[in-house]
């Protein structure tokens, strides 16, 4: 089972959000590249989650609209 993704983290630039090993960011272990990948927050704002990227939001409201 998949860990839960944190919507609003303290600190997201500590942690590489790539795979849900959640490394910190010194020490990338799964070889998702060389660079951390950030977290949501940190490209999109703190909104990032209301512009309608959650695609199993999504899928629910296309069933409701059946």
């Amino acid at each position: 089972m998949a860990k839960k993704f944190p919507i609003h983290p303290k600190n997201p630039e500590r942690i590489c959000w790539g795979c849900d090993k959640y490394c910190p960011a010194d020490s990338l272990v799964c070889g998702n590249g060389t660079d951390r990948t950030p977290h949501p927050v940190e490209l999109f704002g703190e909104d990032w989650l209301d512009w309608g990227i959650d695609a199993a939001a999504q899928a629910e409201e296309a069933e409701e609209g059946r």
